[in-house]
């Protein structure tokens, strides 16, 4: 079993609480992990540990203070943080501020991936030009309410993305593109067909909601592709 450390952090006066998890070698890099919009559950801590043993130190981060009780709650949580885009950016650079400020991450490069929501605030921090080597999302949300302006975006991009995700339908796939070709970005997009939003977690079919399902094809392309990408960057 990984273990699983507690970290506090603050963004202004809400109290956050990020989940450290180490690999067993000198990391390779430090990686920010931005959960989904249900914060920290068992699918983020699993994802955690599978980068712990790719070699990442790697932190959850906390997208509330607490955990909501229910997919309806976290909904309405998210919504109230991304309608507001300046306070949902400064909530996703506490936690890099919160794992770079530790001193085992000194010297080594940082990445960021997000799942869902996760992937939405993994890229408002590459939009925001933080220094990052690279930003990973999975079925992340692309929309933005302050698009990249050119020249600002340093970190090299890997999207994941369900062709079937009613969440992200193909304008805001469009949009995506041609926002980061106006900033100048570095940016690989993998679409699959027929892939709905959620496609990591088994869990997602359980939920019983149409929106979201499992694919394993998708899951171990994208797992895959990942390790390339970030080979790549890091070597």
């Amino acid at each position: 079993m990984t273990e699983v450390e507690q970290i506090s952090y603050r963004d202004g006066q809400t109290a956050l609480t990020g989940l450290l998890v180490r690999p067993a070698h000198p990391a390779r890099a430090a990686l920010v992990l931005y959960p989904t919009i249900a914060n920290h559950n068992e699918a983020m801590k699993r994802r955690a540990a599978m980068f712990a043993q790719a070699g990442f130190l790697v932190m959850v981060a906390d997208f509330y203070g607490s955990n909501p009780v229910d997919f309806p709650q976290a909904h309405q949580w998210g919504a109230a943080l991304r309608d507001d885009t300046p306070a949902y950016r400064a909530r996703c650079t506490a936690a890099l501020e919160a794992l770079r400020s530790r001193p085992e991450t000194e010297g080594l490069p940082m990445v960021a991936v997000g799942y869902c929501m996760g992937g939405q605030a993994a890229l408002e921090m590459a939009r925001e030009g933080h220094d990052l080597a690279g930003v990973v999302t999975y079925h992340g949300l692309l929309a933005t309410g302050r698009p990249a302006q050119p020249d600002t975006i340093s970190a090299r991009i890997l999207v994941c993305h369900g062709d079937a995700d009613p969440m992200v339908p193909r304008e805001q796939v469009m949009a995506f593109w041609e926002e980061m070709d106006h900033a100048g970005a570095d940016w690989h997009f993998h679409s699959y067909s027929g892939v709905r939003h959620g496609f990591t977690d088994p869990a997602s079919d359980a939920r019983g909601l149409p929106a979201i399902g499992y694919d394993a094809a998708a899951d171990a392309s994208s797992w895959a592709a990942t390790h390339q990408f970030l080979d790549t960057l890091l070597g």
